[in-house]
């Protein structure tokens, strides 16, 4: 078994979203960035992120009932899981543990909601969701 399913571009896990009922997205990120940096906004497809921390705000532990959490949200263990974090990284170890967990067919939002920082090392502007236009609210 390969460590996950594959990467998609942030264009390819909307189409995947949108073409898939079953599929679902999970923003591993950490409550501050969901409340200060936004979140992605599935209402054109008639359907909300599950948001569930890979590390712990502020003190940046893993968190440890993260496999638990998402085993919570009842998903369907051949449905298309989609992790997404501000750039890739955990969003790909989340990716690798619920493959690990059973479930057949999680993918890494490669590019993450943010994406790779500018020449000033600013992000959301060169990739990422928010870069490629994708649907996307803040608090």
């Amino acid at each position: 078994m390969s460590e996950y399913a594959d990467d998609l571009s942030p264009q390819d896990a909307w189409k995947l979203l949108e073409s898939e009922p079953s599929a679902i997205l999970v923003d591993v990120r950490t409550r501050a960035e969901w409340n200060y940096v936004g979140v992605a906004d599935l209402s054109p497809l008639s359907k909300k992120p599950a948001f569930i921390e890979w590390q712990t705000f502020p003190q940046g532990q893993r968190n440890e009932r993260f496999a638990d959490e998402v085993d919570g949200l009842g998903i369907d263990r051949t449905a298309p899981i989609l992790f997404l974090c501000r750039s890739g990284a955990r969003s790909a170890a989340a990716a690798r543990l619920m493959t690990q967990k059973g479930y057949a067919r999680c993918y890494n939002v490669s590019e993450g909601f943010e994406g790779d920082p500018d020449d000033a090392r600013h992000r959301g502007r060169v990739n990422g969701w928010k870069a490629r236009g994708l649907p996307w609210t803040q608090n």
